[in-house]
C-alpha cells in the first residue's frame, strides 16, 4: 500500500464534501441503456420461442408475464408503488 501526503487527502476530503455522490448516473444508465436492450432480447425470444411454431396461447401467456414485470418495474422507477399502496390500504381503512 501506498502513503499519501497528508495535504492529498485533505484535498481528497475536500472534494469529496464538494461533489453530491449518488446513484443517477448508474440508474440512468440502466434505464436509458440495460433496460431497453432486455426489452429486445425478450422480445426476440419471445418471436423465436413461439411464434414460429404457432402457439399463440402460449405467446400470450408470456406476453403477459412481460407485462407484469414491465408494471413492477416501473412502479420501481417513478415511485408509484407508493401511492397504489396507500390506495389500497384506504380501500380497507374504516378511518372516516
Amino acid at each position: 500500500m501506498t502513503a499519501m501526503p497528508l495535504d492529498t487527502l485533505a484535498d481528497l476530503h475536500v472534494m469529496a464534501q464538494q461533489t453530491q455522490l449518488g446513484t443517477d448516473g448508474i440508474r440512468g444508465w440502466i434505464l436509458n441503456n440495460l433496460l431497453p436492450l432486455l426489452l429486445l432480447t425478450v422480445a426476440i425470444l419471445l418471436l423465436w420461442l413461439g411464434g414460429g411454431k404457432g402457439d399463440n396461447a402460449g405467446v400470450m401467456r408470456r406476453v403477459v408475464g412481460v407485462f407484469v414485470a414491465l408494471a413492477l418495474i416501473g412502479f420501481a422507477v417513478t415511485g408509484a408503488g407508493v401511492d397504489i399502496g396507500t390506495f389500497i390500504a384506504g380501500l380497507f381503512s374504516t378511518s372516516g
